[in-house]
């Protein structure tokens, strides 16, 4: 074992530069780096762990070119390459790149004979840049004419040169090869669409087995360049991308964590955390998301409904209504794909929205949630309230008005927008104070979710607000397992609602859901029904976050609280429950997975809102009238048409 320690230690060196936060799992080479805009440094910016220049002898210089007609007197191996790394290097105090886990190759590409070509290299680093070269930094590989394997041994220890799979290499010479390079047309002509051919995926897969057998790395070059290659070749275990793009494909293997998940496996992240930097005002001090906790151990159990009053023509006489924030179909996908299945998925009646502002043609928080609460179109940042500040009534103003109880439950914060929309009225959403004030005078008997501090630290000169709603006959709680222990109305300020989902609160949702329906139906005295909104809010958050592990654990958070609806509505039988969208948040698409592990690969477009339609399932009775297409303000009107039948 002890002639393959150098071996693994320069291996073990190069593959440090993937190192940072788990962020980067394939060794990124820009290929013909040359040809960049800005040599070396557009890569460098990038982080990538290797750049290959091509190389001319020219009178005692080596210039830098792919073919001898462009080779330029000016665009030399020292100009494009050896002085910028060494610059960087002696800056970073030692260290090509700051983060001393990352290291970077330079793969040199003679282009003529190996000498006096491979010499005169030498001879340049060593008069300069042998303090850069000669550590562990920075590796020196020579491909290309290359020497004969028995000639390595004439060369410095610190020249490692570019290997074939088809060479019998002596133990002592597979010391000096860095990595393995191979010409990926000869063993496929895939385009980078769909997938290779079966005999020439194996093909493929057979010589890089055979190189890390050889304890070493494998760059195809010559091979295709696309989303899906990116992704195809690091499920086959290549080492290395070989790229012409090197901003895309090191944007798209960065913040690796971010854009992966499966069940049973530990965060790719590290132990980072997902920012949330596009949060608005009354949720801005979100602590994000942990990757040391984005992990599940198991799947979540999910429920099938009975069906046996599934869109039945008959009376309604509760009301679940359910608002992802954020959730597009493909958040509910990615749920469904990574905890091979979902309670939402089992609902048979099924139809989608249109979420458009009356102002914009992308809709926010506000304009979303008070669509879905009123029936009416808002403008951006307005809650339940026209553009001259005239309010709406929600459906909590219209359940209350037929004696029905009427609650709201948010796992997240409750002055944010959407569960404002359901008791509050005003033209800017941000105006926390005036909202909870609104609560004095709404309609909800039950107000669940995160958010003391808008209750304390007040900017208005009311210093009892929360005295006031206990006068005008709230109770004040902390802890919604309390909350069906109350005798009247409820305020819950949990601030464990505040946490993002992880597999310890998983359930919070569900359980705090289970106990606001026992509350509401507790404080129906005349036995008429009630109204209930449960957002999952942080679906949302983590599109902001553009962090597919936290959407896909708040949407399982969510589920489970969906779970608890349609088990009430079964065994009510008088329930109607809806479960839809704001808005969907972040653009995110599915990219790659697998049905049998739960392994999940999406990508995010952006870290906000998009206009995207939305997913509308209903359960119960009369909930085939909600199929179909239609605007999210239709939705309101719906349940009001209904619930007079």
């Amino acid at each position: 074992m002890k002639i393959f320690t150098k071996t693994l230690a320069v291996c073990a060196a190069i593959l440090a530069s993937a190192a940072v936060s788990a962020q980067t799992p394939m060794l990124i080479h820009s290929h013909n780096d040359y040809d960049r805009n800005v040599p070396f440094y557009q890569a460098y910016a990038q982080g990538v762990a290797s750049v290959e220049a091509d190389v001319y002898y020219n009178d005692g210089k080596m210039l830098v070119a792919h073919n001898w007609e462009d080779v330029k007197e000016y665009k030399s191996l020292e100009s494009c390459y050896l002085n910028p790394i060494a610059t960087q290097y002696r800056q970073n105090g030692g260290r090509i790149y700051k983060d001393a886990s990352k290291s970077l190759q330079l793969l040199v590409d003679i282009k003529e004979d190996t000498e006096p070509s491979l010499s005169r290299i030498i001879e340049i680093i060593e008069d300069k840049y042998l303090d850069v070269f000669g550590s562990k930094g920075v590796t020196l590989v020579i491909t290309g004419n290359r020497p004969e394997p028995q000639d390595f041994e004439k060369y410095p220890e610190w020249v490692m040169f570019d290997g074939k799979i088809d060479i019998d290499y002596t133990p002592r010479q597979l010391e000096r090869i860095a990595l393995i390079s191979e010409c990926f047309r000869d063993y496929s002509h895939w385009n980078g669409k769909g997938s290779l051919l079966i005999e020439q995926e194996e093909a493929v897969r057979k010589v890089i087995a055979k190189a890390h057998a050889m304890g070493k790395t494998i760059r195809f070059w010559g091979g295709p360049e696309s989303t899906t290659a990116y992704y195809t070749f690091y499920n086959f275990g290549i080492d290395w991308f070989n790229t012409d793009k090197p901003e895309l494909c090191a944007e798209f293997f960065s913040r690796w964590g971010d854009k992966n998940f499966q069940i049973g496996v530990a965060n790719m992240g590290g132990e980072g955390v997902s920012g949330t930097s596009k949060l608005d005002k009354v949720t801005r001090n979100f602590s994000g998301f942990q990757h040391s906790k984005l992990q599940l151990s198991a799947p979540i159990e999910t429920y099938t409904p009975t069906y046996r009053n599934d869109g039945a023509p008959k009376k309604i006489k509760n009301v679940i209504y359910m608002i992802g924030d954020g959730m597009g179909m493909n958040q509910v996908e990615a749920g469904y794909y990574a905890n091979r299945g979902l309670t939402v998925m089992n609902i048979k009646n099924l139809g989608f929205i249109t979420n458009h502002a009356k102002d914009q043609f992308t809709t926010d928080s506000a304009a979303g949630g008070s669509a879905l609460a009123t029936g009416k179109k808002h403008s951006n940042r307005h809650i339940a309230a026209d553009d001259e500040g005239n309010p709406y009534p929600s459906l909590t103003d219209y359940f209350s008005d037929l004696g029905k109880t009427t609650g709201v439950l948010t796992l997240g914060h409750m002055v944010d927008a959407t569960p404002t929309a359901f008791y509050g009225h005003n033209v800017e959403r941000d105006e926390s104070d005036d909202l909870t004030v609104d609560l004095l005078e709404s309609n909800v008997d039950i107000l669940c979710g995160c958010g003391m501090g808008d209750f304390v630290r007040r900017h208005d000169g009311r210093t009892n607000l929360l005295g006031e709603l206990k006068d005008a006959g709230f109770s004040i709680i902390e802890d919604y397992a309390q909350i069906d222990e109350q005798d009247g109305k409820v305020i819950c300020i949990d601030n464990r609602m505040d946490d993002s989902a992880n597999e310890q609160n998983l359930s919070l949702l569900a359980d705090a859901t289970r106990e606001t329906i026992s509350q509401l139906q507790k404080m129906d005295k005349k036995n008429k029904g009630f109204f209930l909104m449960v957002e999952g809010a942080k679906i949302d958050y983590a599109g902001h976050s553009m962090c597919l592990p936290g959407s896909i654990l708040e949407m399982l958070s969510f589920d489970l609280a969906i779970k608890e609806a349609l088990k009430f509505a079964d065994q009510n039988g008088e329930t109607l429950v809806i479960i839809t969208a704001d808005h969907e948040t972040g653009g995110l698409v599915i990219l790659d997975g697998d049905e049998s592990t739960g392994r999940v690969m999406g990508l995010y477009f952006g870290n906000d809102h998009t206009p995207t339609m939305l997913p509308v399932f209903a359960y119960g009775p009369h909930s085939n009238d909600f199929q179909g297409i239609y605007k999210n303000t239709d939705i309101a009107d719906k349940v009001r048409n209904l619930i007079k039948k």
